[in-house]
């Protein structure tokens, strides 16, 4: 059965959807709590016709559109994804060759490969802490949000930890560019990931002369051997490593401001966390999943006239998919809009579905419970310092830019 679709033109669309469907700038999302926003998407418009495409909102037509093989990730109509000139490895490829890059490298991130990144991550959590320990307050955005995510993802992967604030702001330069247009915002992030590109051929190039590959992510990539005894290319290299430095510096950064600026806007359940740490691991999936801050993935095209539940899609369209309102969808999640901090059977897509699922969840997943149990661990009490206010910012990823808080030490 065909669905009843809304259709608007792009100029009509309220300034909160239009930053989601068409990543327009502005600051409609740049609020501490968007979750009345996204509710309002779901019932105005599940399924959204604009001008380049189709927009889904809800969880079934999600996982739906991400699993039909008619709609796919290459990025067949010009469109630049986080400063590359190509298709980045392995989002916004498909089929088999998707299937051969995500065997290479799940591997790499799997489980129990990050499971001995622990007692790191929290040394390194502790020695930041103890930088602003004896303040009282402190600009958690800057002194620990950044640095921990940062260090942690150049260790592993192989690359200078004292390049991290320029690869930050290169990243920052990829990503942001607040009050740019579209179109600037587009050249100036092309602009950046040449730098990115330039910068990953000399370190890569350094390694080439090494010989013998070191032990991290950069050099079981430029290491690994295929079935067939090939190996992947230099270009492939530089393209792994250009996704994976900007996702390795973003999203945990983002989703620790989200989680502990709600916590620290909520003592009640702050304290229930605190008083019991074995409450975290779920506490952070209900936060991931009510402030999720990837809002939407990359934009997804149609090969082929297809359907996602009835809903008809022409080739050439292109397909935006809001993990943050699914991830609000009263269809899948009892009361979404109250933060349940042991909601049974949370089956979230804060991290994305279907084929193209986050290749980092599980070290974001580390990274976050370690470092919240480390802050958990040190204060006694915290919260948004009074007479100050963090700042909100979305693009592309929502995350608490200015993050003040007050506290005593445990």
């Amino acid at each position: 059965m065909t669905r009843t679709v809304v259709q608007r033109s792009l100029a009509e669309l309220p300034d909160a959807v239009q930053a989601i469907v068409a990543f327009a700038p502005g600051p409609s999302l740049d609020v501490a709590e968007p979750q009345p926003i996204f509710e309002r998407m779901l019932e105005e418009h599940p399924v959204l016709r604009w001008d380049n495409g189709v927009a889904f909102f809800k969880m079934a037509d999600i996982v739906e559109a991400g699993r039909n093989p008619a709609i796919v990730s290459e990025m067949t109509q010009g469109f630049e994804g986080m400063g590359s000139r190509e298709a980045l490895i392995p989002l916004n490829v498909d089929g088999d060759r998707h299937r051969r890059y995500r065997k290479i490298l799940d591997p790499l991130l799997a489980p129990r490969k990050m499971a001995v990144l622990e007692p790191g991550i929290r040394q390194l959590a502790s020695k930041l802490i103890d930088g602003f320990i004896n303040d009282g307050q402190v600009e958690l955005h800057d002194a620990f949000a950044v640095p921990l995510p940062s260090q942690t993802f150049l260790q592993l992967f192989g690359l200078p930890i004292e390049d991290a604030e320029f690869l930050n702001g290169i990243k920052n330069q990829i990503l942001k560019n607040a009050g740019a247009t579209l179109e600037e915002h587009n050249a100036l992030a092309v602009e950046a990931g040449d730098e990115l590109k330039a910068y990953l051929e000399v370190k890569i190039a350094e390694r080439e002369k090494e010989g013998a590959p070191r032990d991290d992510l950069l050099g079981a990539c430029m290491s690994y051997v295929t079935d067939d005894g090939s190996r992947l290319t230099r270009d492939e290299i530089m393209n792994i490593a250009h996704l994976f430095v900007i996702a390795g510096l973003d999203t945990v950064t983002a989703s620790l401001t989200c989680i502990i600026g709600w916590f620290a806007r909520h003592p009640e359940e702050r304290r229930q966390v605190m008083a019991d740490p074995s409450l975290l691991p779920a506490a952070i999936e209900e936060l991931m999943r009510f402030e999720n801050p990837v809002l939407m993935g990359g934009p997804r095209f149609a090969t082929a006239d297809t359907e996602v539940n009835g809903v008809p899609v022409k080739a050439g369209d292109m397909v935006a998919l809001c993990w943050t309102t699914a991830d609000l969808d009263g269809d899948v999640f009892s009361d979404p809009l109250t933060v349940d901090l042991q909601r049974p059977e949370n089956r979230h897509i804060a991290f994305a579905a279907g084929r193209h699922r986050c290749l980092g969840s599980h070290l974001a997943r580390l990274e976050l419970r370690v470092a919240i149990d480390e802050l958990h661990r040190r204060l006694a009490d915290y919260e948004i310092t009074p007479g100050d206010e963090p700042h909100y910012n979305h693009a592309g990823v929502r995350a608490a830019e200015h993050l003040p808080l007050t506290f005593t030490r445990a």
